[in-house]
């Protein structure tokens, strides 16, 4: 029988059972990006290779790219038939695992692995003269403002800081609805779309909303600007 899971669950079998991680995607994808330590194990060698590679007597924990993708039930439901004792599927797939900010293995090269993780935070009830020192020494010239729960709520940089109400709240300055993206951005794609908006710096957040920190085309590694950029 398979299991759905969480990528909570995920990580309990990982730490606690010693479950075994299988990429069911084919090799140019698992090479792209893969979780740290799982083995490919493409669906269409299931048959041929999982008794060679897989402890039938262990967990196994099967993915494959996002929820709309079906390899990882399929194959989930092969070694179920093909005699594995205790199957799960990571249903949601790897984009959940780098969406959150976690680490992984392989040749992506990623917002996760550039992002600023420090930038200029406040509090929506933080005083806005107070915050506009930190605004002008920061060289992002901006400010995250996050709730009690570390949620994005909205920026403050120049255009916020025209004409504002010195007396007043962060909340009362900031602008909302701000654009976000998630840790799992492919740099290229993103460069390109904040190259045509004029953007110089984007939030990034995992998909609850919460802060991981600021991306800027400034903060781009040697690394990610040779094997990403061209």
């Amino acid at each position: 029988m398979t299991h759905i899971i969480d990528r909570e669950a995920v990580q309990d079998l990982l730490a606690t059972r010693q479950a075994q991680l299988v990429e069911v995607l084919p090799e140019e994808d698992y090479a792209w990006a893969h979780l740290p330590k799982a083995v490919n194990l493409p669906l269409a060698r299931i048959d041929e290779a999982a008794a060679a590679m897989l402890d039938r007597e262990r967990p196994v924990i099967v993915y494959c790219h996002d929820w709309l993708c079906d390899m990882s039930p399929r194959a989930a439901h092969r070694l179920d038939h093909l005699g594995f004792r205790e199957v799960h599927d990571y249903g949601v797939g790897k984009m959940d695992w780098l969406a959150a900010d976690l680490p992984y293995e392989g040749q992506a090269a990623l917002v996760s692995q550039n992002v600023r993780r420090d930038p200029v935070t406040a509090t929506l009830d933080d005083p806005l003269e107070e915050l506009t020192e930190r605004i002008v020494a920061d060289p992002a010239g901006l400010a995250v403002v996050v709730d009690e729960d570390d949620v994005v709520q909205g920026v403050i940089g120049s255009p916020e800081l025209k004409g504002a109400d010195m007396g007043g709240t962060a909340e009362q300055a900031m602008r909302v609805g701000v654009t976000t993206v998630r840790p799992s951005e492919q740099l290229t794609p993103l460069i390109q779309r904040m190259d045509r908006a004029k953007a110089d710096h984007v939030v990034v957040t995992q998909a609850d909303g919460t802060l991981v920190g600021l991306f800027g085309l400034g903060d781009l590694r040697p690394q990610a600007t040779e094997s990403d950029l061209g």
